[in-house]
Parts: C-alpha cells; sequence; structure tokens
C-alpha cells in the first residue's frame, strides 16, 4: 500500500514537472514572431526593418541592443524593447543567429 502511495506520487511529481518545464523555457523563435517579424520579416530576410539572415551582430550585440536600445536606430530601436524578459531576450538573440 504504502509503495503505491509513492508510485503514484512520483508520476503525479514527474507529469507536473514535464508538463510545467517546457512553459519556463522561452521561445526565441515565437518571441521573433510576435516582436520582430513584423519588421525583419518572418525568416529574417528584412521586409520594413533590415535582413537578420547573416547578421555580423554577435549574440551579446543584439541582447544589449534589445535591452538598452541605441539612439543612433532607427524606432522601436532608440529604446528597450518593452515585454521582453531576460531570457526572452537571450532566447530571441540565439536564434536571429541561428539564421543562415
Amino acid at each position: 500500500m504504502r509503495i503505491t502511495h509513492l508510485l503514484i506520487l512520483l508520476i503525479v511529481l514527474a507529469l507536473t514537472a514535464s508538463l510545467a518545464l517546457p512553459a519556463f523555457a522561452a521561445d526565441g523563435a515565437g518571441t521573433f514572431k510576435a516582436k520582430c517579424a513584423m519588421c525583419h520579416g518572418p525568416e529574417g530576410q528584412g521586409k520594413i526593418g533590415p535582413a537578420l539572415k547573416g547578421t555580423a551582430l554577435t549574440a551579446d550585440q543584439i541582447t544589449d541592443l534589445l535591452t538598452k536600445g541605441n539612439d543612433a536606430k532607427k524606432a522601436p530601436h532608440k529604446k528597450p524593447i518593452a515585454g521582453l524578459s531576460a531570457d526572452d531576450v537571450k532566447a530571441v538573440a540565439d536564434f536571429v543567429k541561428s539564421l543562415k
């Protein structure tokens, strides 16, 4: 009886963890689609904004641009991009660097 309860508890904990962990992982592609694709194109090919495919910017430079902004850039990059957590920013930077 005790082993059955322990086994059920372990199964419930495993299921809870497997459902919760993906929700915490930042989705760079999804965030890019929601925040960036309207200007940079869905594949980073450029649209209103410049192409990001094959960018010479490093992931750190992309992170700085998204979190700090840059007065030399056009809006919306003059200021930090609102609504992005640090994990979101890193995920987007990694996603942009993966565009080939």
